[in-house]
């Protein structure tokens, strides 16, 4: 044994570098020297280990079933269920996927089925308004919806219109603050329609409703729920900011 030993020159030259002596046995501790394991096995055992958990339900086609919610779930159930499922098997790669796969196709049949909602119900309109009376058609044709920023910079006006009318009620009347809502409401429809005459028009119009409107509807407010500084013309004037507002705004 000890004469085939040494006919290898690595394993002979390891054995002379360390003062072995072959006295007929070799010391256990010089076999298990020579026993090695693959550097590929070692790191395959290393990664995985036995330790890393896989989710079972990777391979379940339904993806309601395999985040483990039901079909009428919210977003925030579906979210939650995405995170643990994560933080339980993230750290395997193919349950991760299978998770993230899932999850983004529940997120992509909800984005869908809002958007038919959507097409859904401007079809439905469309077809109520082509089903009504032809006056209702004949009042709509002059109605426009215009986008959400034009809204909401018109409504800031009017509303500092009226804060400012409500703040100086003490001192003096809203007139000044109703002739400069009246030039927006013009300035506004001109620049909408390219006409003047019909932006004065609509202008005036709007002041006119709304003041009548306002002096009927203001004395049936209780006297209690009002402050004393606040006189019959400025509730008069906040009722009319609001008919200029959807006069510019709303009206082609």
């Amino acid at each position: 044994m000890a004469s085939l030993l040494l006919s290898n020159p690595i394993v002979s030259s390891s054995f002379l570098g360390k003062n072995l002596s072959f006295n007929g046995n070799i010391r256990k501790s010089t076999l298990s020297a020579l026993v090695f394991r693959s550097p590929r096995c070692a790191a395959a055992d290393a990664t995985y280990g036995g330790n890393t958990p896989k989710y079972p339900r990777s391979n379940v086609w339904d993806p309601y079933k395999r985040l483990g919610i039901t079909t009428d779930a919210s977003e925030e159930e579906v979210w939650s269920s995405r995170n643990f499922l994560l933080d339980q098997y993230g750290s395997h790669e193919r349950s991760a996927e299978s998770i993230e796969a899932a999850f983004e196709k529940i997120l992509m049949t909800s984005f869908q089925n809002r958007k038919k909602t959507k097409i859904n119900l401007k079809t439905r309109l469309k077809k109520k308004v082509e089903e009504s009376p032809p006056w209702v058609q004949n009042l709509l044709a002059f109605v426009e919806l215009p986008p959400t920023i034009i809204i909401l910079r018109r409504l800031f006006l009017f509303s500092f219109m009226a804060f400012w009318s409500v703040m100086n009620s003490a001192e003096g009347g809203p007139a000044f603050q109703v002739a400069l809502s009246l030039f927006a409401c013009i300035y506004f429809l001109n620049d909408k329609s390219k006409s003047i005459g019909r932006a004065c028009l609509i202008g005036f119009g709007s002041l006119v409703v709304g003041w009548v409107c306002g002096s009927c509807v203001v004395p049936i407010i209780p006297a209690a729920i009002l402050q004393p500084t606040w006189t019959l013309e400025l509730l008069t004037s906040l009722v009319v900011y609001i008919f200029l507002f959807v006069g510019c705004t709303f009206l082609k």
